[in-house]
Order: C-alpha cells, then sequence, then structure tokens
C-alpha cells in the first residue's frame, strides 16, 4: 500500500516553530506593574495559547487600565523589541522538519494567533521560504480555541482539513486543531497536553522528519 503524504501541514507559532513563550511573559509582567499590580509565572502560563485579544482581557483584570487593543499593541511591540535585540529562538527541529516538508512540496501555513505583522517579521527571519500562507490572530474573526484558525487556512490553501496535519504546544491551540477535523500532532512545551485529544504527543520535533509526519498523517487517515 502506498503510503500518502498530507496534502498540508499547518503550524502554531509561539511555542512551537519558536520559543517566543518567554518573552511574552517578559512583556506582560512590567506591563502589570506598572499599573500597580502583580504578575507571576503561574498567572503568565494561563495566557499560553490564548488568542491576544483574550489575554488582553484577562490582563486588564489584573489592573491594566488600557483597551483591548492598546495592549495587543504593546505586547507585540514588545516581543518584537526583544526578539530585535536578542535574536529569534527557534524550536528544535523546527527549521529541519520545514525544510523537509517543502523539499517534498508539502504546502504549509503558519497558523498563530500573534499579529499577522508579527508572524510576517518572523517569517522574515527565516533564510528559505518556509510557508505558502501566514495566517494571524487579526486574520479570523474567532480565536483558537475556536476551529476557525485552521479551517480558514485550509481554505486559502484549497485543502481539505482532514488531509492535513496540525501542529501545536499548548491546549488552546491543540483543541482548535482537533475540533477542525485536521490530524492534531502535540508537541508540549511550558505546559501538558494529555488528555487534550491530539492524535499523537511528541516530546520534540528534533530528529523528526517527513517520513514522520507521513507515518502520523497515514496511522490516522487511513
Amino acid at each position: 500500500m502506498t503510503v500518502k503524504q498530507p496534502h498540508a501541514v499547518l503550524w502554531d507559532m509561539d511555542g512551537t516553530l519558536i520559543d517566543s513563550e518567554p518573552y511574552w511573559m517578559a512583556a506582560e509582567t512590567p506591563l502589570v506593574e506598572s499599573f500597580g499590580g502583580t504578575w507571576d509565572h503561574e498567572q503568565a502560563l494561563q495566557l499560553v495559547g490564548l488568542g491576544l485579544h483574550d489575554a488582553a482581557r484577562v490582563l486588564q483584570g489584573a489592573g491594566v487600565r488600557m483597551d483591548v487593543d492598546a495592549i495587543v499593541e504593546h505586547l507585540t511591540d514588545d516581543v518584537l523589541r526583544q526578539m530585535g535585540e536578542l535574536g529569534v529562538p527557534f524550536r528544535p527541529g523546527a527549521q529541519e522538519l520545514l525544510r523537509e516538508l517543502r523539499a517534498a512540496g508539502v504546502k504549509t501555513a503558519l497558523v498563530t494567533m500573534s499579529m499577522h505583522r508579527m508572524a510576517a517579521a518572523i517569517v522574515e527571519l527565516l533564510e528559505f521560504d518556509a510557508f505558502d500562507l501566514v495566517l494571524g490572530g487579526d486574520d479570523v474573526p474567532m480565536p483558537k480555541p475556536h476551529p476557525d484558525p485552521y479551517l480558514r487556512a485550509a481554505e486559502l490553501l484549497d485543502v481539505d482539513i482532514a488531509h492535513t496535519v496540525a501542529i501545536e504546544d499548548s491546549p488552546n491551540g491543540l483543541r482548535a486543531a482537533v475540533s477542525s477535523g485536521a490530524v492534531s500532532l502535540g508537541v508540549p512545551h511550558f505546559v501538558g497536553l494529555d488528555g487534550v485529544g491530539a492524535h499523537e504527543l511528541w516530546p520534540t520535533l528534533e530528529g523528526r522528519g517527513i517520513a514522520d509526519i507521513t507515518a502520523l498523517y497515514s496511522a490516522h487517515r487511513s
């Protein structure tokens, strides 16, 4: 029997493609403290995988007296500033796997809840043509954990969502992938993904290639 490749692989960004969660946490803490509040690691973990507007509302609840859009813009600017100063830390194995997918002709999309301008800036830092599509949180009406971002990405790529693999590191992102109908791969980073419904959980992408993605897809779409 011929093992078929997925028609597309859909990637989350923060925590999956790049290790940006520490940058977001470093942006949140001084913002909350500037309004006299406190913000600890456990609170920051609650925002992992949330849409930025939902995260902004949580920060408002912690005392940040800014409107939601202003909070989103402030955090995005701060994270981009940090990356400009400290560099973009890619997750182990992510770039290597992307290169293999592209070489094999598999379509790829970046499906993130970060703003489109931030995602586009990160993609520009890659030294190869990594994605057919970049979809930001401001490109869809409903954020993760709703399935809309993944469904929209499949639509724009002109593929059936059932013939895609989605890679996620957070519970909310994984819920979006699962409910969309994609073959869902969880690669946990800051928070665990047990019981969220992934087709498979891998501890890392390091050492994984197109053959592993194809086997995952084949096992759950045969």
